[in-house]
C-alpha cells in the first residue's frame, strides 16, 4: 500500500470516498505472474476492473483480455486490442457478442453444448468444463462447484469438442475456471487431476486454459508447475486468466471517518459503503483497514458505510485508535471489484480513480456529479 501521506495527499486533493491505484504494484503483480507462468498467454480477466487506464497498461506489456459482457468487448475494440488477445467469456452470451467476437477475431469459450450451434461459422473455441468440485472459496466465487451454472461436465466435454469440429469451427482445447479467491492451493491440483481424466478421450489438444482466482498470497510457482504439468499431459499451450490477482493490491479505498456510535456494538461510521466496496457485503470479504490517525486509547470498532442498509459494514471488529470525525481510513485490497462493482444505489455519484505513477497523482476516472446519474433518463 502506498505510504500515509501520499494516502492523506490523495484524499485532501480529491476528495473521499476515493479510489487510489499503485501503479508500481501493478507492474510488480504483472511480473510476479509473467515470471511464474513464463511461456503461458495471460489473459487478463476484465471484470476484475476495467478501466481503460488500466488496460492500455496491461495491453501495451503484452496483456490480452477476457471478456463477459459487450461493454467489455467495446472497451477492447476501443483499445485496438487484436482479435489474438482476445477471448469472449460467459454462460448467456449474447447475439451481440458473437457478432462482436466474430468481427474481432476473437477466441470463444464454450459454455455449453448448445453454444455450438450459436456460434458463427468458423470460430476459434474452448470448452469450458466443470470439475464439480469442493472449492475452498464463498459459494458465490466457486464457479467450478457441482452447483455452479458454468462449464459442461467431464463427461459432456468429449462431445462438445466433436460438434465444434464436426461444425467446421477450430476446437482449440479445453478451459477450466473453478472459481476467485481461492484459499487452499491444492483445489487447483484436483482441479488438474479431474481435468487429466478427459485425455483418454479428447486425445492432444492445442491449449489447455486454467483461468485464474489464486489467492492474493497463493504460492504462484507451485499452481504454475501444476498448471505447466496439466497442459504438458495434453501435449496442449498453456493460458492463464488472472483477473482480481494483477489489480486487487494496487488498488485502496480512503474514506474519512464521518462519525461513532455506541449501541449493542461500536460503530465508526464512514463515508464509503456498499455503493464503493460491495465484496464485504456479498461475499464476506475481509479487508485490510488501515487507520490513518494515531491515539493512544484503542478500541473495537464495525466500520459502517451511510446506506441504509443493515448489512453496509465494510469490516466487522477491527482495532482503532478512537476514532475522530475527518479521520482517514485506508481498505487495502480494493483494486479488484471495487470501481468495477460500484453502484449508483441510492442516487449516490461513483467516487473518482486516482493512479500514482511515481511522481504524482492521475486522474483516470473523474467523480460522478448526480448531473451525470439521471442523464440516461427520458
Amino acid at each position: 500500500m502506498l505510504s500515509a501521506d501520499l494516502l492523506q495527499t490523495a484524499a485532501e486533493r480529491f476528495g473521499t470516498p476515493l479510489y487510489v491505484y499503485d501503479s508500481a504494484e501493478l507492474d510488480a503483480a504483472l511480473a510476479r505472474v509473467q515470471t511464474a507462468f513464463a511461456g503461458a498467454r495471460i489473459f487478463y480477466a476484465m471484470k476484475a476492473n476495467p478501466n481503460l487506464h488500466l488496460l492500455r497498461r496491461l495491453a501495451a506489456a503484452g496483456v490480452g483480455f477476457e471478456c463477459v459482457s459487450p461493454g467489455e468487448l467495446a472497451r477492447a475494440e476501443h483499445l485496438g486490442v487484436p482479435g489474438g488477445r482476445l477471448l469472449v467469456n460467459g454462460p448467456a452470451k449474447s447475439d451481440g457478442e458473437y457478432a462482436a467476437g466474430a468481427r474481432l477475431g476473437a477466441t470463444f469459450i464454450v459454455d455449453r453444448a448448445e453454444e455450438v450451434g450459436l456460434l458463427p461459422p468458423g470460430s476459434r473455441a474452448l470448452v469450458r468444463v466443470n470439475p464439480a468440485l469442493a472449492i475452498s472459496t464463498h459459494d458465490h466465487l466457486a464457479t467450478g462447484s457441482k452447483a455452479s451454472k458454468f462449464g459442461v461436465t467431464l463427461e459432456q466435454a468429449p462431445a462438445v469438442l466433436d460438434a465444434l469440429r464436426a461444425a467446421g469451427h477450430e476446437a482449440l482445447g479445453l478451459h477450466v475456471h473453478i472459481g476467485s479467491a481461492i484459499r487452499d492451493a491444492h483445489d487447483f491440483t484436483a482441479a488438474f487431476e479431474r481435468l487429466a481424466e478427459l485425455r483418454a478421450a479428447t486425445g492432444n489438444v492445442q491449449v489447455l486454459d486454467v483461468g485464474g482466482g489464486w489467492g492474493l498470497d497463493a504460492d504462484l510457482h507451485g499452481i504454475a508447475h501444476e498448471a505447466r504439468a496439466a497442459a504438458e499431459r495434453f501435449g496442449a499451450e498453456l493460458w492463464v486468466e488472472p483477473g482480481r490477482y494483477l489489480v486487487a493490491n494496487a488498488g485502496t479505498l480512503l474514506t474519512r471517518v464521518v462519525g461513532t456510535k455506541r449501541t449493542g456494538r461500536n460503530f465508526c461510521l464512514v463515508d464509503a459503503g456498499m455503493t464503493e466496496l460491495i465484496r464485504p457485503m456479498m461475499y464476506g470479504a475481509a479487508h485490510p483497514v488501515t487507520p490513518l490517525w494515531e491515539g493512544d486509547q484503542t478500541d473495537v470498532w464495525d466500520i459502517a458505510g451511510p446506506a441504509c442498509e443493515s448489512g453496509d459494514l465494510l469490516a466487522r471488529d477491527v482495532t482503532l485508535p478512537t476514532p475522530e470525525r475527518g479521520g482517514l481510513l485506508a481498505i487495502a485490497e480494493a483494486g479488484a471489484y471495487g470501481a468495477a462493482m460500484s453502484s449508483n444505489y441510492l442516487s449516490r455519484s461513483r467516487p473518482a480513480e486516482v493512479l500514482w505513477d511515481g511522481r504524482d497523482w492521475q486522474v483516470i476516472r473523474r467523480c460522478e456529479a448526480p448531473q451525470h446519474i439521471w442523464q440516461a433518463e427520458l
